[in-house]
C-alpha cells in the first residue's frame, strides 16, 4: 500500500515528466524497488516509467547499471560515487531522460560509525549530463521509516530534474 504523500509526489513527478515528454528509470538498493512501485501505482505511468533496477548486491550494481568495481572497493556501496554511478548507469542502460538512484543503510543492522543506520545517498542523472547528489542522515528511525523517507527524497529529486 502506497501512502497518500508518496502517491501525490509520484503523480506530480509523472505529470512533470509527461509535460516534457521525458521518460525515467530507477536504480534502487536499500529501497528494493519501492520508488518504481510508487510511480507505477499511478494509472497510466507506463508512458513515463521505462524500468527499474533493483541492485541490492554489489554484483548487481556492477552487472545491471555498470558501477565500476573499483568505485565499490574504494568507496563502498553506500557512498556518493556509487550513487552517482548507479544513476548515470541506469540512465544510460535504459536510454531515458533521467534516472534516480538510492543506496543506503536502512537497518536495523549493517551500520558502522562511518556509515550509520539511516545514512542514504541519492543521485539523479539527466540526459544533459548533470547529476545531482544528496546525502541524508535520517537516523535510526526504523527500517520502514528510513525506506519511506528515502522514497519521498528520490521522488523529490526526480521532480527537480524535470523543473
Amino acid at each position: 500500500m502506497i501512502d497518500a504523500d508518496i502517491y501525490a509526489r509520484a503523480v506530480a513527478v509523472l505529470e512533470a515528466f509527461r509535460a516534457r515528454g521525458w521518460t525515467l528509470a530507477t536504480a534502487e538498493s536499500c529501497t528494493g524497488g519501492l520508488v518504481a512501485g510508487a510511480l507505477t501505482a499511478v494509472p497510466g505511468s507506463s508512458d513515463v516509467v521505462d524500468r527499474g533496477f533493483v541492485t541490492y548486491s554489489n554484483a548487481a550494481k556492477t552487472a545491471m547499471v555498470g558501477v565500476p568495481e573499483a568505485t565499490l572497493v574504494a568507496h563502498g556501496a553506500v557512498s556518493e560515487p556509487t550513487a552517482r554511478a548507479m544513476a548515470q548507469g541506469a540512465r544510460a542502460m535504459a536510454g531515458v531522460d533521467a534516472a534516480v538512484s538510492i543506496t543506503g543503510v536502512a537497518g536495523p543492522g549493517g551500520g558502522s560509525p562511518e556509515k550509520p543506520v539511516g545514512l542514504v545517498h541519492f543521485a539523479c542523472a539527466r540526459r544533459d549530463g548533470t547529476v545531482e547528489h544528496r546525502e541524508r542522515r535520517f537516523g535510526d528511525l526504523g527500517r520502514a521509516e528510513i525506506r519511506r523517507r528515502s522514497v519521498l527524497e528520490a521522488l523529490d529529486l526526480l521532480a527537480r530534474a524535470a523543473d
